[in-house]
């Protein structure tokens, strides 16, 4: 597996990832496909500017542009301090496989190398089960339930933090 910054040819796996109801079932429903390529317009110039890290999943094996998901490190503000967070997806038909554990821990040793973003915080939904699994899997420690916004929905989700460089888990398991 490796991991490749996004790019304006990736609109299809956004779309792929963002509009399909099974894909987006954690995250309050499909999105609509304009909404999605603006994202991507977003996303473009975050990482052009070094203030988003946007990397698109792609499998051992297959072409470069053959994006299997997404995980992505950017910071946002919350309750008037800046705190970064990480998130992910990847396609049904390489779900299983390790590609988003492997992918998240990647960009966590990256992060703790670079040394600007901190403690990281993810917030998957609480019945998504797979996506807490990588964060327990990874070293991410619970601090709780809370409610997030996402996309002009309102989203239950746990709460978690790590400290890139403290984490456990080896991404492989």
């Amino acid at each position: 597996m490796r991991l490749r910054n996004v790019r304006a040819g990736d609109v299809e796996a956004y779309v792929r990832m963002r509009c399909d109801p099974v894909m987006m079932a954690e995250l309050g429903g499909p999105l609509p496909r304009e909404r999605v390529e603006r994202r991507l317009r977003t996303d473009l110039a975050l990482v052009a500017a070094d203030t988003a890290w946007i990397r698109m999943i792609v499998p051992d094996g297959a072409e470069d542009d053959e994006a299997a998901g997404v995980v992505t490190l950017w910071s946002d503000e919350e309750d008037g301090e800046t705190v970064s967070e990480i998130g992910w997806m990847v396609l049904p038909e390489h779900q299983g496989r390790g590609l988003a554990k492997a992918a998240v821990r990647r960009v966590l040793d990256a992060a703790a190398e670079d040394g600007r973003w901190g403690e990281v915080h993810a917030s998957p939904g609480t019945t998504n089960g797979p996506s807490n699994g990588i964060c327990r899997a990874l070293g991410f420690r619970l601090l709780g339930e809370r409610d997030l916004d996402f996309s002009d929905r309102v989203l239950r989700t746990n709460h978690w933090v790590v400290v890139p460089g403290e984490h456990l888990g080896s991404g492989t398991e």
